[in-house]
This record gives structure tokens, C-alpha cells and sequence, in this order.
């Protein structure tokens, strides 16, 4: 049997079981994510052959007059960036057809195509899998020492003070899970994703939404990123971004909403910010809950260097290191829920009440948690207010929670005597 092309170097992804298992049961496998987190290297760890796109016109040209000589090779076989010629999906879901096994083609794609016939048949055909930045966990930053799943069955949480520290850890945030970025230091992987978000503003999107026809504002682009930064880990509306991409020279505010919200769906088609949903629970009371997602980045990085807030910056305003670092468990989260088929939302009601993040497993479980940097002040003030909004959610329909969580930057994993568990997020795995 022909081996992997798995890169020297390569490090392991989690999500790289639910590949495998994927690539076991349906015969197209689609790893979606934001440019330069990974994509590639963990395609090629799953396939035995591959053709690209991303830098070979003479591949692309080929896959559009001979699409079935193009595919040809040992399964599973990785094409890279498949977006850039969308046309090839309908001779892929052909050749799936015609063959009806499993593990035959990887896919790999920075961005949706647009809801057209091309990708609307694949249904029973494929899976997608979404990749990330990496974890801490993946980048080797966490003792691995308490388990997600084991915090959702109930487990004890203990574990050593991590050598990390704050200092440090924001290093990471600023540095972001970015592969390439493993081992460089914070300020030149900070202009590397200066250099990223600018590039987005000035051609990436346009090259997205050009297909229609439109052509793009980079400075407004620019100025959305930079609010969306600003706004990371808060439920800013679209008329509060759309106020700030307008600049000084205001306009016609339902346009400028619009603009805005064009851009966003851009934005997160191409997998570059990932907002948290509202979650859907009963409530004992009368209060609403708000529907209103929280905004962020696929990875904080992204939001510092927006915002050009380095580690010495951000450690002089601890409250945008807060936020920041909510965006940073947030990612994390993501990544090790998914594994265990689990969702992140974050709980507000019309009561001012909220929490910053809830896991939910769909299956009557959830965890429920805060995010603080750290001090005891700031974890029983956490604690009291876990307690008192999870009280407010209707155990007869949602269910009580499986465990309440604070997360923070530092210190020593334990459970509280109120059941309260308290962890550094360098502690975290799946």
C-alpha cells in the first residue's frame, strides 16, 4: 500500500481522527479553513497523492479541459485550494458516483464558492471538517493535564501550576496558532499578519466578491477589521461596525450596513472571522434571551495585530488583554468540542446576565463558562456569577449544567468547594 505524503515535520492536528474516520466512511472529505492554518500539511498527512492549484496555471488549465485525467491518481488524492476551479466539483461528485467507495478524494479550500449548482450535490457524498489555527494543545504550549470530555463526565480538575506565564502566554496570543509561525518570534510573525490582513483588504475579498462584478473598498475593509478587532468578544451590532468602516466622511447608514454586512459574510466565508452564536436554552423567567453573536477572529492573532497591540502594549490594558484572551479560549474551545461533536455559544438574556461561553453537546450536556486572566478576586466573582445565571436556565427543558468552568491565564487547575472548577487555559486538551 502506497504511503502518506505526510510532510517531515509535521505536527498532529486534532482534527486529524476526524479526517481519518471521515475518510472511512464517504468517498469525499473537505478540509475547510482560513488560509495558512494548516490545510495543505494536513492534507497531504491523509493522502497518497495530490495536484494543486494555489501556484500551477498549467494544473488549473488541465483540470478544466481533462478533468478526469487530472484526478487520476493513488486514493485518497489531495486537491489542493479546489475553489480555484470550482468547475472540477461536478466531475468529482461524477466519479464518486460512478465508484461508490470510500476514501478517494481529499479536498482542501480557504473559501465557499457561491451557493451555486456546483457545490449544492454532494449531499451523502461528502463531509467537511473544519481546521483552525492551532490549540495550544497542538502547538505544544499546554500540559494537557485536564480533559474537556472529562470535565463534561464529571471528573475531578487538578493539575500542576504550567511554567507558562502570562507574559508568555501573550506572547502566544499575539503569535497565533499559525504553523508557519511555530518557533518565530512575536514581532516579525506580527508583520507577517499585518502583511495578511492587509492583503485580504486589498485583493482577497475583492477577488471573492469580484465574481459578481463589484468592486471593493480596501480602506473600508481595512476599517472593518480594525473594528471588528476593537469590538472582539462583544455582541457589537452591524450598525456599530458599519459606523466605524464608514470613516469620518459618514454616508447613508443603511448603506453603510449593508456594505458591512456584505463584507462580514465575506469575511466568514472565507473562515477569517468566526462569530460565536447565541445558545437556545429555557429559562425559569420572564427575561429574553439575545440573539446577538459575539464577535471574533478565527484566532486572536488576527485582532492584535488589527489593532497593533503587541505583548508590551496589551500588558499595559489588561481589559483589551481580556478580551483578547477570551478570543483566545474561544478558539481553543472550538477546536477541542469539535472533536467531541460539540458546539460554542455564549448565553446573554435581556437582564444584562450573560457567560462568556457555553460548550453544548447536544445531547442534554453543557458546560458553562467564564474566562478571567486571573486574580481570586476575579474567580470567585466568576464563580458567583456562574452560579447565578446558570440558576436561571429551566433544568426541565435544558437541563442543569454538567459542570461550571473559570477558565483563566494562569495559576493551578482545582475544584472549588462550591464545584466551581478552576483551570489555566494552558492546562486544556480535548
Amino acid at each position: 500500500m502506497a504511503t502518506t505524503l505526510t510532510p517531515h515535520g509535521y505536527l498532529e492536528r486534532i482534527a486529524d481522527r476526524e479526517i481519518a474516520e471521515a475518510l472511512l466512511s464517504t468517498p469525499i472529505v473537505v478540509i475547510e479553513g482560513p488560509k495558512a492554518c494548516g490545510k495543505t500539511w494536513t492534507g497531504r498527512h491523509h493522502a497518497r497523492s495530490e495536484a494543486s492549484f494555489e501556484q500551477d496555471e498549467q494544473a488549473r488549465a488541465q483540470a478544466r479541459l481533462l478533468p478526469r485525467l487530472f484526478l487520476e491518481g493513488t486514493e485518497p488524492r489531495l486537491i489542493d485550494e479546489w475553489q480555484i476551479v470550482p468547475e472540477i466539483w461536478n466531475t468529482i461528485r461524477h466519479l464518486a458516483d460512478e465508484e461508490r467507495r470510500n476514501g478517494r478524494f481529499v479536498l482542501t479550500g480557504t473559501a465557499r464558492p457561491g451557493a451555486d449548482g456546483i457545490r449544492h450535490s454532494g449531499a451523502g457524498r461528502i463531509l467537511r471538517i473544519r481546521l483552525r489555527p492551532m490549540s495550544l494543545t497542538e502547538s505544544g504550549a499546554s500540559t494537557k493535564q485536564v480533559s474537556l470530555g472529562a470535565l463534561v463526565n464529571g471528573e475531578p480538575c487538578a493539575a500542576d501550576r504550567p511554567a507558562i506565564t502570562v507574559p508568555e502566554l501573550t506572547d502566544e496570543l499575539c503569535r497565533g496558532g499559525w504553523p508557519e509561525h511555530l518557533g518565530l518570534a512575536t514581532g516579525p510573525a506580527q508583520r507577517r499578519l499585518r502583511a495578511y490582513l492587509d492583503e485580504m483588504a486589498r485583493a482577497d475579498i475583492s477577488e471573492h466578491q469580484g465574481r459578481g462584478g463589484r468592486s471593493r473598498d480596501s480602506e473600508k475593509i481595512g476599517r472593518l477589521l480594525v473594528s471588528v478587532a476593537r469590538n472582539t468578544a462583544t455582541t457589537a451590532s452591524v450598525a456599530r461596525l458599519a459606523a466605524d468602516t464608514a470613516g469620518s466622511a459618514g454616508g447613508n447608514a443603511a448603506q453603510d450596513q449593508r456594505t458591512a454586512a456584505s463584507y462580514l459574510e465575506t469575511l466568514a466565508s472565507m473562515f477569517v472571522v468566526e462569530d460565536v452564536p447565541a445558545w437556545s436554552a429555557g429559562l425559569r423567567s420572564r427575561a429574553r434571551l439575545q440573539g446577538m453573536p459575539k464577535r471574533h477572529f478565527v484566532d486572536p492573532s488576527l485582532a492584535a495585530a488589527a489593532l497593533r497591540a503587541g505583548p508590551e502594549r496589551l500588558l499595559g490594558d489588561l481589559k483589551t488583554l481580556g478580551f483578547l484572551f477570551e478570543s483566545l479560549v474561544v478558539r481553543d474551545l472550538r477546536i477541542y468540542a469539535q472533536a467531541h461533536e460539540a458546539t460554542v455559544c455564549h448565553y446573554r438574556d435581556s437582564n444584562g446576565n450573560e457567560i462568556d461561553a457555553i460548550v453544548d453537546w447536544g445531547d442534554g450536556r453543557w458546560i458553562a463558562v467564564e474566562v478571567k486572566l486571573g486574580s481570586m478576586d476575579a474567580v470567585d466573582e466568576a464563580a458567583n456569577t456562574l452560579h447565578r445565571v446558570c440558576a436561571k436556565v429551566d433544568p426541565a427543558t435544558t437541563g442543569p449544567p454538567a459542570r461550571k468552568v473559570v477558565i483563566t491565564a494562569s495559576g493551578y487547575a482545582y475544584d472549588r468547594p462550591d464545584g466551581v472548577a478552576v483551570l489555566p487555559l494552558t492546562a486544556l486538551t480535548t
